[in-house]
């Protein structure tokens, strides 16, 4: 456990959502939860952390394992965007041979140069190993929640009023997704897990750079034959939380970089806008 990196929060009463939904689909409905004092990491797990516990433990992660993972198309060199299978329904998302965690790009990437930059690429299998190993946990949706408002009820880390395209506040879309990336933020992918300000406790990109794997199955509550088919399929699939976006968001296409904001997935999923963020039992 590296103790100089965590934030000791003390609790107390707090919610989860929003009084005004803005995806209603995915749960965002306010709900009230009690949060007991925890520690929340300052940053998202980084590859020289992540490359610490494989070094020591030998662990293969899932992506690993099947010897493939999702990339977003930017990433990719033409002769690999051109020769790899787009997914139907979202087709700026390339199943790529060969990606995971050290090789986010496919096998002629390398994270030599962005070992400050968030891991991805980790499934929630992936994200509970080293958390063992770490001594930490993941977080609860509540204290994630609790964490990223920083005492405030705002709708983002920094404030109420929106990440302006021309001065951006974290790591998201500018231009017009998915096909024109202005990159303005400076990057054009993920950012190091100390970019731009951070929050009221002093936590680094609680949202944008990438999603963050949250302990809670996913499940939304709702009464609506849609909610109740959502939680169907979510409870066939084993899928987990996430919370943050990522810097694939722009408010026209996936306005989910707001606190409020959430998504489902199977524990075995892998992209490279995924990653995750330590918890720890109160001192």
């Amino acid at each position: 456990m590296d103790k100089k990196h965590i934030v000791w929060l003390g609790g107390g009463r707090s919610y989860c959502g929003t009084a005004r939904p803005t995806i209603k689909g995915d749960g965002e409905e306010y709900r009230s939860v009690r949060v007991q004092p925890f520690g929340i990491d300052r940053f998202a797990v980084t590859n020289a952390r992540f490359l610490a516990f494989v070094e020591q433990t030998g662990y293969r992660t899932e992506a690993e394992a099947y010897d493939w993972s999702f990339v977003f198309k930017d990433a990719l060199d033409p002769v690999t965007r051109a020769s790899t299978r787009r997914v139907a329904e979202v087709q700026w998302w390339h199943k790529v041979d060969g990606a995971n965690w050290k090789r986010p790009a496919g096998p002629k990437s390398s994270i030599d140069e962005v070992m400050d930059h968030p891991v991805v690429h980790v499934s929630w299998n992936d994200a509970v190993a080293f958390a063992e190993w770490a001594g930490g946990r993941l977080l609860t949706e509540g204290e994630w929640e609790f964490a990223a408002r920083g005492d405030k009820d705002v709708v983002y880390p920094w404030g109420n009023e929106d990440s302006p395209e021309d001065n951006p506040r974290c790591n998201i879309w500018q231009g017009s997704f998915p096909d024109r990336n202005l990159a303005t933020d400076g990057h054009e992918g993920t950012a190091p897990t100390n970019a731009f300000e951070p929050n009221g406790y002093g936590l680094y990109n609680m949202v944008g750079n990438t999603w963050e794997w949250c302990t809670d199955p996913f499940r939304v509550k709702s009464l609506a034959s849609a909610g109740k088919a959502r939680n169907a399929m979510a409870r066939r699939e084993g899928e987990r939380l996430l919370k943050g976006g990522s810097f694939l968001c722009h408010r026209s296409y996936c306005h989910r970089y707001r606190i409020a904001a959430r998504m489902g997935r199977s524990p075995n999923s892998t992209t490279s806008h995924i990653g995750f963020r330590l918890g720890y039992d109160g001192r």
